[in-house]
């Protein structure tokens, strides 16, 4: 949008009423009960963005050729709205996902969204589908995205991209409550290599990870978790989730940003908060063979993983093709709780955080 900002609205003349709503926002599965609206704007090369809109959610109408269908130009985001005892609605951080909206975007030769033109989206699909934000313990799950929409068959950058919003109503990640999950360490496949798109969230990411989530699942785990590509050895991230480890001095041991693993927003907030509450954070590398005889010495206390989606969950167990060890006595520890606590405090506007974590949104 290369002038102004301004965005029609075309309400959803078949919006659902308040009884159907509140029946399907009682127990939604993840990601399968979505809002009435949705936003969109376009970009064309020498046009910049322009026509801003937020109508009924609808399918997408795309030619065949349509690039993104070919070459997979697409990326997206992953954020949240929240209510507060008192009504109100509150999104976490939703700058740093304009930013790595923006990062994922030029790594992908895709254009930038200005970090105003992304929260104003935001915005406006949580204002007209705030009825949708669930009160108590759910959130409302908001997606982000945006795709390369040029007709043509040829490999180079789109000139034409369309970014959407979409959202839905979600309770937990993984059903269980304090229930520490079980992962499997894939020694097959990797996610994602030094100079790869590993610190894009990128759909192709998302794809290449799913034969070994499979695995995963086969073998009985809920989660996959990749090694580095060059040596298999070294812990990165799981298919979807940063990974924390805690030794038994307290400190926390998670993988560095080498740009094969993507800079999660939850994983830094957990850093930050850790250390404000006085843990020793180390960004370093560390090995599946130290994760086994860590986890069997009782050097590792606990392990978890964290995400928009899954917040801060404990493992509780690891296997892979020749091994199978439990972190501590197999369930959700200390630290992980404290964290998690603390973090979800700050993101229902419960408690104060550090400054800029809360934004509200005018209803």
């Amino acid at each position: 949008m290369t002038q102004q900002t301004t965005f029609s609205l075309e309400p959803n003349p078949n919006a659902l009423d308040a009884a159907t709503r509140d029946a399907l926002m009682r127990d939604p599965a993840f990601g399968r009960v979505f809002t009435d609206h949705m936003v969109t704007i376009t970009w064309r090369e020498g046009q910049g963005w322009q026509d801003a809109k937020v109508t009924a959610r609808k399918p997408f109408s795309i030619d065949p050729a349509c690039s993104v269908l070919h070459y997979g130009q697409e990326i997206f985001e992953g954020m949240k709205a929240y209510r507060g005892a008192d009504g109100a609605v509150t999104l976490f951080r939703p700058l740093e996902n304009a930013r790595r909206f923006q990062a994922s975007a030029k790594r992908m030769a895709m254009p930038a969204l200005p970090e105003s033109l992304f929260l104003e989206a935001i915005e406006q699909l949580v204002r007209i589908d705030q009825a949708w934000v669930p009160h108590g313990s759910g959130s409302l799950y908001l997606r982000p995205f945006m795709f390369a929409n040029e007709v043509f068959l040829g490999i180079k950058p789109a000139s034409e991209f369309i970014f959407c919003v979409i959202a839905c109503p979600v309770g937990p990640y993984f059903k269980g409550g304090d229930k520490a999950v079980s992962v499997w360490v894939s020694e097959n496949y990797t996610r994602a290599a030094p100079g790869g798109t590993g610190e894009a969230k990128c759909g192709g990411n998302y794809a290449g990870s799913l034969v070994a989530q499979n695995e995963a699942t086969a073998n009985g785990c809920d989660q996959v978790v990749f090694l580095d590509a060059a040596e298999h050895r070294w812990v990165e991230e799981l298919g979807g989730m940063n990974i924390f480890f805690v030794m038994d001095d307290g400190t926390l041991v998670t993988p560095p940003l080498s740009g094969s693993i993507l800079p999660g927003i939850t994983r830094a907030s957990v850093i930050e908060l850790a250390r404000e509450m006085g843990m020793v954070v180390e960004e370093r590398r560390y090995s599946y063979p130290e994760w086994e005889a860590d986890a069997k010495s009782g050097r590792l206390a606990e392990a978890f993983v964290c995400g928009t989606a899954a917040t801060l969950v404990a493992i509780g167990e690891v296997r892979s093709a020749r091994t199978r060890f439990a972190i501590g006595n197999g369930t959700a520890g200390n630290t992980v709780k404290v964290l998690r606590d603390r973090l979800v405090e700050i993101q229902r506007n419960q408690a104060a955080g550090p400054a800029g974590w809360v934004h509200h949104v005018a209803l």
